[in-house]
């Protein structure tokens, strides 16, 4: 039987006909995509999956290292597993990261824009020295000169200091539930309508983080006390993304077997059409490689259980 409805109004994205279309892309078809510099693959193991990611992160300190040149690269909170991995992997083959010099996408901030001190326990500095940096040995860790997050004080030259460290190699991440990259909302999208061109070239800024990005949040990190999710971020912007040599997008987004937030969002952000209210649709004009954990891939179903 047809039920008809309009989308809910705090959606950004409303066309209906692209959502129908993306929706009805099944786990076989999903990896197919018109642009062969666009690479979308499936791993079905969160072992295999999360291994990878540490093995891309270690595998680029060490080639840079090899060649002689530094390695800059934008990393994301999320997923997380992949980090602790690969500082076992840098202590176990002593592989020094002098030459490396990382920059968060993103971290929160209060309702008027002070950022969230290292100290917080939801900082997303906190998480990073814990997950990863103060896990690698000391003698073999970058210079806290070289670790970058976007705080207040610098997120108005954010993008400018990437360049002035050679420019970024590679940028890490994954989608938000919105179609975000890292805090770049899909509300975002209203200020630029149809200029993809103006919207591609947005820079670092503070924003206001949209009703999904809190409830995600909530979900996945605060035991889903959205009132402990802060209101705001700054992050990077379009223009940071896509300057990067390379992308590397990682969506582990299952809560079990049978859910999975985020097999609707893989799809309109790799499938759907490039605009300015799905910000992850971008990553389609460029170098990209777009890794799914199993679940994320199978096929978008309702399901009552």
């Amino acid at each position: 039987m047809t039920f008809t409805y309009a989308l809910a109004d705090f959606l950004d994205f409303k066309d209906q006909e692209a959502c129908e279309r993306v929706r009805r892309i099944t786990r076989e078809q999903i990896t197919q995509h018109p642009n062969p510099d666009f690479k979308i693959q499936v791993m079905d193991e969160p072992g295999e999956f999360y291994g990878a990611f540490a093995t891309d992160i270690v595998r680029r300190i060490k080639q840079a290292l090899d060649e002689g040149r530094q390695l800059v690269g934008i990393f994301p909170v999320g997923p997380m597993p992949q980090y602790p991995i690969a500082a076992r992997m840098i202590n176990e083959f002593r592989i020094p990261m002098h030459h490396v010099h990382t920059f968060n996408m993103d971290e929160y901030a209060d309702e008027n824009g002070k950022t969230a001190p290292v100290e917080w326990e939801g900082s997303f500095q906190k998480t990073m020295f814990d997950s990863f940096f103060n896990l690698v040995d000391e003698d073999l860790r970058p210079p806290l000169s070289q670790i970058h997050f976007p705080t207040e004080d610098v997120i108005d030259h954010y993008g400018e200091l990437m360049e002035a460290a050679g420019g970024v190699d590679v940028c890490y991440g994954g989608i938000g539930w919105c179609g975000h990259i890292a805090f770049w909302e899909s509300s975002l999208g209203h200020e630029y309508g149809d200029d993809l061109d103006s919207y591609m070239k947005a820079k670092a800024r503070l924003v206001t983080l949209t009703p999904m990005t809190i409830m995600q949040n909530a979900l996945h990190s605060f035991s889903g006390d959205w009132s402990w999710v802060p209101p705001k971020a700054n992050t990077i912007g379009p223009a940071e993304i896509l300057a990067a040599r390379q992308r590397s997008f990682w969506l582990d987004g299952s809560i079990s077997p049978d859910v999975s937030w985020q097999r609707f969002i893989a799809r309109l952000v790799a499938h759907g059409p490039v605009n300015t209210l799905v910000p992850g649709s971008i990553l389609q004009t460029a170098r990209t490689d777009y890794t799914l954990l199993g679940g994320v891939a199978d096929n978008v179903v309702i399901s009552m259980s």
